[in-house]
């Protein structure tokens, strides 16, 4: 029973403010985001704040459901979906992780590695040009969430990939919003 007082120590160092693992839906995401929005607002959060910091979060979960690859191994060691949620004096923290297939890796890498090369001008210009030529992926997405989440956050995305074993690779993605409007 000691471990719930240190998960509770360890999310109180974090300043953590919800932690969900486990397999992600839209109704999950739905409770997810509901949980997150009634805590910003018992921390009495201004309404410009919450709304960036919601549509990031929408941005972070639609991504997880839609392009987590699923972890074909039976192996219960095999790492799921994660989605944090944190405070650090004003600003939000949000933290995402799930499997990827290792041949996805680096085209995602690539990415983020050209979203976090723009300034807000070069962002809206690379949205504008998504919006206008873009098709829907087989998994429905056009490519839009990391720019958006760029966009709406204001800072680069942080990410990291840990190879689990020789098919997948663990994504982490932390998106920063500063709390002050």
């Amino acid at each position: 029973m000691k471990y719930i007082y240190d998960l509770h120590k360890t999310m109180l160092a974090n300043n953590l403010i919800l932690i969900y693992e486990g397999e992600f839906t839209q109704e999950i995401t739905k409770s997810v985001l509901s949980m997150a929005e009634r805590n910003m607002d018992s921390m009495g959060e201004e309404s410009n704040i919450k709304r960036k910091v919601f549509n990031v979060m929408v941005e972070c979960l639609q991504n997880i459901v839609k392009h987590s690859d699923e972890v074909d191994d039976h192996d219960s060691d095999q790492p799921s979906a994660i989605f944090m949620i944190g405070k650090s004096n004003t600003d939000y923290i949000i933290t995402t992780g799930n499997p990827i297939k290792n041949e996805n890796v680096d085209k995602v890498k690539g990415r983020l590695d050209k979203i976090n090369g723009l300034d807000k001008d070069g962002l809206k210009q690379l949205y504008k040009e998504i919006i206008k030529g873009t098709e829907i992926s087989e998994k429905g997405g056009a490519g839009l969430g990391f720019v958006d989440m760029a966009r709406k956050s204001g800072n680069s995305l942080d990410y990291a990939f840990e190879q689990m074993n020789d098919k997948y690779s663990f994504f982490s993605l932390k998106s920063t919003i500063s709390g002050q409007a």
